[in-house]
């Protein structure tokens, strides 16, 4: 399994916050208009899937497939061009903050690993930036 990772993003919330909004997907309405409108249509969501479309890629359903409380939320793909797992991995630093990384975790040759590793990474740090910019107190 090849492995891609974002760098790690400090949010000024509590590890719970960010988790309670990570870990229910219903949330997405709040960030919705944060997305590249070039990059993604067709954004629709429930409390546990996610389906976008992004262009190059084309359809993408991400489902939760397993929760840790306050420390990971684990998604799987149902619908994708290239079947992938995405962890957001949620650590605290202090009591009024925590640290995000996402892992993208995905079976690929290495013929293909170098022509998806760039936008990829450049999707994965993207994500990782949106969610770092959430308000989580809310």
């Amino acid at each position: 399994m090849v492995k891609f990772e974002s760098s790690v993003k400090q949010i000024q919330a509590p590890q719970r916050a960010v988790y309670e909004k990570l870990s229910d997907l219903s949330n997405l309405e709040k960030v919705k208009d944060r997305l590249p409108e070039d990059k993604v249509k067709n954004l629709s969501f429930d409390s546990e899937s996610v389906s976008i479309e992004v262009a190059p890629v084309g359809q993408i359903t991400l489902k939760i497939v397993e929760k840790d409380p306050d420390k990971c939320v684990k998604f799987g793909t149902t619908t994708s061009p290239l079947p992938f797992n995405l962890w957001i991995q949620i650590v605290p630093a202090g009591e009024e903050a925590c640290k995000i990384r996402l892992t993208i975790g995905m079976e690929i040759n290495p013929f293909m690993k170098a022509m998806v590793q760039k936008p990829l990474q450049e999707g994965l740090e993207r994500m990782a930036d949106v969610l770092a910019a959430i308000h989580y107190a809310e």
